[in-house]
């Protein structure tokens, strides 16, 4: 289980952009959006600005500390 949970799936489709469609505007893999979007991978501080870049917010609007992993 990755130690930050997400919100992305939600904002993807509130946009109406595809998994594919995002891998490419921040060039990664389609399944690289799917681990994410199933908070089974963290994304690198990179990755994150970049995502929050396609949808113009702040990155803690989309990632969040998992608060399980804090206790």
């Amino acid at each position: 289980m990755a130690n930050i949970i997400t919100n992305l799936k939600e904002l993807r489709k509130a946009q109406k952009i595809s998994q594919q469609e995002l891998a490419e505007m921040i060039g990664v893999r389609r399944e690289t959006i799917v681990h994410l979007e199933n908070n089974r991978y963290n994304p690198s501080l990179e990755m994150a600005l970049k995502i929050a870049e396609v949808f113009n917010c702040h990155v803690e609007e989309i990632f969040q500390l998992n608060k399980e992993v804090l206790k």
